[in-house]
């Protein structure tokens, strides 16, 4: 059996279309299909393929309202109803941790009110049927335990009934229904609630270890895709700038860095808020601190060049962790031609970081980092054990 390869469009169009573009064999053959199904995933030929079924079940596209057709994550509306679907699990959600970018926008539109805040949330989620900030396009992530049990999904995940877990998973691809918010937490982005939360067969999870605090493990989940991709990029010898160092993605990722470099680079640590910087002095891990504001790219610039003490101070890789927006042209400018830049954050705008290095005549290499890597969170919770001063600074923020 093989592939019909003379129709192979970049994009994979619904099943039942594929052959109808098909010149040489013509519209209706199912074993075409099946082939070219199997040929676009690039599985093996004799395996069996997954149905299309199987597909919208497992990134349950079945929960959709609005637009049809859909992925759940840029959906405009979920299906929220809190009862499990055959390849389903149900979560008892316990708290949200919500995004930083989102969290921030949130805050702020409420003039910190937490009644407002509670008010607004319950409103987007009851809108929308998850917890998606329509004005960041960013969720979270969330803590609950396990009520019902796919079994493929246990196996999968090494799970079982009761368990706590804590989503790998954005709260902007979830479906969430929520009872009430019985307290809200700013100064760890957090709210305890009662709700139900649906997860399908593809969404990633952690189960909670046991000898970490649960709120310390969330708080580096929720950041967990930032550390190990910078481990994976990072190089020693090189020069790294981190944008956003005293966060919490930039703390884990201060930490990540000195690992992957050892002696052997150079870390510079951009910060605006003083309590943060203060932390990243304290970690110990950074080469060369900077405190400024990086929606000032050209201050920002001199900051750093003053530092390096008026040397070469661009970065073969800078690290953009920042959560609020216009931050992209400093990213830019503070890395080398040819370098590489990892956005890390929900409240950068890629149109911006796109035609800002156009208009700046800047060839580097952007990266867009997401939340998912396959070490699924473990080397984030390896960090927090290996340093104290790292666990200490959460502790104190997170409690």
């Amino acid at each position: 059996m093989f592939a019909c390869l003379e129709y192979m469009p970049k994009s994979l169009p619904s099943i039942k279309d594929v052959c109808n573009n098909c010149t040489m064999h013509g519209a209706g053959n199912p074993d075409l299909v099946i082939r070219y199904e199997k040929s676009a995933r690039g599985s093996e030929i004799m395996q069996s393929p997954e149905t299309e079924q199987d597909i919208i079940s497992d990134l349950g596209i079945h929960r959709v309202i609005e637009p049809q057709g859909s992925l759940p994550q840029p959906a405009w509306k979920l299906d929220n109803t809190p009862v499990a679907r055959a390849s389903e699990t149900l979560v008892n959600v316990q708290a949200l941790h919500i995004d930083s970018a989102s969290f921030t926008q949130i805050a702020q539109a409420c003039e910190r009110d937490t009644a407002r805040m509670s008010k607004h949330i319950l409103e987007i989620v009851a809108q929308r049927g998850k917890m998606h900030n329509p004005i960041t396009g960013s969720g979270g992530v969330l803590i609950g335990a396990i009520e019902q049990l796919d079994e493929a999904f246990a196996t999968k995940h090494g799970l079982t009934k009761g368990d706590t877990i804590v989503s790998l998973t954005s709260l902007s691809w979830l479906p969430l229904y929520l009872e009430r918010i019985h307290a809200i937490h700013p100064q760890r982005c957090e709210l305890e609630v009662e709700g139900k939360a649906i997860f399908f067969r593809g969404n990633p999870v952690a189960r909670l270890p046991q000898d970490l605090p649960r709120a310390i493990v969330v708080a580096a989940l929720d950041v967990a895709g930032a550390p190990a991709r910078v481990a994976a990029l990072a190089q020693p010898g090189q020069r790294v700038t981190l944008l956003g160092a005293g966060g919490t993605a930039g703390l884990l990722t201060l930490c990540a860095l000195r690992q992957r470099l050892g002696s052997a680079g150079e870390i510079i640590a951009v910060e605006f808020n003083q309590q943060a910087l203060q932390d990243v002095v304290a970690l110990g891990a950074a080469d060369i601190i900077v405190q400024g504001d990086a929606t000032r790219p050209l201050e920002i610039v001199e900051r750093v060049r003053a530092a390096c003490g008026f040397r070469d101070y661009e970065a073969d890789l800078a690290i953009n962790v920042v959560n609020v927006p216009n931050t992209e042209f400093a990213t830019i400018l503070l890395t080398r031609p040819q370098g590489r830049i990892l956005f890390f954050s929900m409240a950068t705008s890629f149109t911006v970081a796109a035609l800002g290095a156009e208009g700046m005549a800047r060839q580097v290499e952007m990266h867009i980092g997401n939340g998912y890597m396959p070490d699924q969170g473990t080397i984030a919770l390896q960090l927090l054990r290996d340093y104290s001063t790292l666990r200490t600074i959460f502790t104190r923020r997170f409690g």
